[in-house]
């Protein structure tokens, strides 16, 4: 898995790097969409990511790269968190037997209606906490990662042009 993981990272950045933007573009189309891949838009945060690239005409490489920052084995972790942040925000407090109850429903075949009716509504209160939560976290998510981009994108293509830079001299001579 950290193999994958690594292979993952180096080929999203060499994308990243490779985009024929501005660094400040790339890394603003890279903040929206890790901005929507960690908004409670779940399902939809790709659609509602690209489309914003289109209407405001950012790389949608950039965008999409950002979007699937937030990856399967980190997911959980962030909107429970998230979610957790959003109750104490909106003062909602968490079902006792939340756990025991979300248990007892996962015992049930997810291809059945029952089990989508019993999960809604034993999640139902915890909606307005995901949505908060999960906005703020947006945010702060996409705030963090413009300025790395930014960094990342402008030292890594200083340096691609100080090789090639060296590679012309050396051809030259």
């Amino acid at each position: 898995m950290i193999h994958f993981t690594k292979a993952f990272v180096r080929r999203w950045l060499n994308e990243l790097l490779h985009i024929n933007d501005t660094p400040e573009r790339t890394a603003t189309a890279f903040a929206l969409g890790v901005f929507f891949g960690f908004s409670p838009f779940l399902g939809f945060h790709t659609l509602f990511a690209v489309a914003l690239a289109f209407l405001l005409n950012l790389n949608r490489v950039a965008v999409i790269l950002g979007v699937y920052s937030n990856v399967p084995w980190t997911i959980a972790a962030y909107y429970t968190f998230t979610t957790w942040i959003g109750s104490l925000i909106t003062r909602t407090k968490f079902p006792p037997d939340l756990r025991e109850r979300i248990m007892a429903v996962f015992e049930q075949s997810h291809l059945h209606y029952e089990f989508w009716r019993q999960l809604a509504t034993i999640l139902r209160p915890l909606l307005w906490p995901f949505v908060v939560g999960s906005l703020l976290g947006a945010v702060v998510v996409a705030s963090i990662a413009y300025p790395l981009a930014l960094a990342f994108v402008r030292r890594a293509r200083d340096a691609g042009h100080r090789l090639h830079d060296m590679m012309q001299h050396h051809h030259k001579h």
